[in-house]
């Protein structure tokens, strides 16, 4: 068994060729996964889809055959040539392929470093694989690991401590342009998280917020999270408020542009379009007073905040590093066919080093020392069959490793300082439970 990533990103692969790579819905994240997990070589697969990236994560029997399979179904469903898709695409395997994990979990792959949402993306993405039946204990094991290696990289350093998003850029990009935002009325068009988060941050700079999305009650429900000046408008009145405001935020799920030339009409004051949504929302020609700035545009506000995050990021990348040791490490430990047999090395010892003891304190006479020993041992098996061949059954399962780890430690398997009971938990199951 394999790890794998294929990695098309901000860094390798051109906003023209991402946006034929995404998955905004549900029904093209499983017509994908299912692509791609219908090889025989292909054991799970996990899709990550955001604006500024496609990662596709799986667990394979061989990597050769796996990536060209891969790009064969990413060609056929995308439309994007192969040739094309071969020559962005970063493939990270085995070590390599936990490491870019753990990163990209940690946010040191993200366009903004140190942003925060990420590490909620790859759950969802997990999760949605998971439910789905395109992920199970191996990809499991790799995906617990890198929450608990994110979750590290926060508490461990300073990465995340002012906390940005593409869409606290942008907002940060429309407050250098006007100056100040307070008062200020902007267009927020969408309900998801992009939307959301550009609002929160409006909001945090005393903004005004006219809120449209195509599902009225959407955009009802987001007007009431949100704890500021939030109004509420018909999507029938776009074009209106596309020509009455100063700034626009779009961040829809749509597949074609929704904000366009025919729109728009001839205005004294300047505007500026922020389209932070992959596929694109807003495709306008240059004209007088308009402006817009699309996700690739916003890097130059990005580029501002590494120097300050660089010495941090250091210290997470070596964070990283030593996760990754420690996940192949752990793994080696999990093996159930060398647990039986110590489980069963350990009843012998035990077993050889009493009946000598009741030999040499004349409990069993001499002769019949090497029949009590046979007895002890059928005792012991017959003891251990069942539990041998519970544990031979779950081995598979997502839980195995919990159980194992039991196991271990309850028989004092392991050295000291490699037990981790409970190290490894299968967080998704535990959420559901709850």
């Amino acid at each position: 068994m394999h790890y794998m990533t294929l990695s098309f990103t901000h860094k390798n692969t051109d906003l023209e060729v991402r946006e034929k790579l995404s998955f905004g819905s549900d029904e093209k994240l499983s017509e994908i996964l299912h692509r791609i997990h219908i090889h025989e070589v292909i054991n799970e697969t996990i899709v990550l889809s955001t604006c500024n990236r496609m990662e596709i994560i799986a667990s394979v029997k061989e990597c050769k055959g796996a990536l060209e399979h891969i790009l064969n179904q990413l060609e056929a469903f995308c439309g994007v040539p192969y040739d094309v898709l071969e020559s962005r695409a970063d493939v990270y395997e085995d070590n390599g392929a936990i490491y870019h994990l753990f990163s990209v979990a940690s946010s040191l792959d993200s366009l903004v470093i140190g942003e925060t949402q990420i590490v909620g993306q790859l759950k969802d993405a997990y999760r949605f694989a998971y439910e789905h039946g395109f992920c199970g204990q191996k990809l499991s094991r790799a995906m617990h690991h890198a929450f608990r290696c994110a979750a590290l990289v926060r508490t461990k350093t300073n990465i995340s401590q002012t906390p940005v998003s593409v869409s606290s850029v942008a907002v940060s990009k429309a407050k250098e342009l006007l100056g100040s935002l307070e008062g200020v009325e902007a267009l927020v068009v969408g309900a998801g998280e992009m939307s959301t988060l550009a609002a929160k941050h409006l909001l945090a700079n005393k903004a005004k917020i006219i809120l449209i999305n195509r599902t009225a009650s959407n955009a009802y429900a987001l007007a009431e999270e949100l704890d500021g000046d939030v109004r509420v408008e018909s999507y029938d009145l776009l074009s209106e408020y596309v020509n009455r405001v100063q700034i626009i935020f779009s961040a829809t799920g749509s597949n074609e542009p929704i904000i366009t030339d025919s729109m728009l009409s001839y205005q004294s004051f300047k505007r500026y379009f922020f389209d932070i949504a992959v596929p694109r929302d807003i495709e306008l020609t240059p004209k007088e007073n308009i402006q817009v700035f699309a996700v690739d545009d916003l890097k130059e506000i990005v580029s501002r905040n590494i120097s300050f995050r660089e010495e941090q990021a250091q210290k997470a990348f070596a964070l990283v590093g030593q996760a990754t040791n420690d996940f192949f490490k752990w793994l080696q430990t999990l093996s159930v066919d060398p647990l039986i047999k110590a489980i069963r090395q350990n009843a012998k010892t035990c077993a050889l080093k009493e009946v000598a003891k009741a030999a040499k304190k004349g409990y069993i006479p001499k002769e019949q020392e090497e029949a009590v020993l046979r007895v002890v041992h059928q005792v012991f098996n017959s003891f251990l069959h069942k539990p041998t061949k519970n544990l031979k059954m779950v081995a598979e399962q997502p839980e195995a490793d919990t159980i194992v780890q039991a196991i271990q430690y309850f028989f004092d398997i392991q050295e000291e300082e490699e037990k981790h009971l409970n190290y490894y938990a299968c967080d998704y199951q535990m959420e559901k439970r709850s």
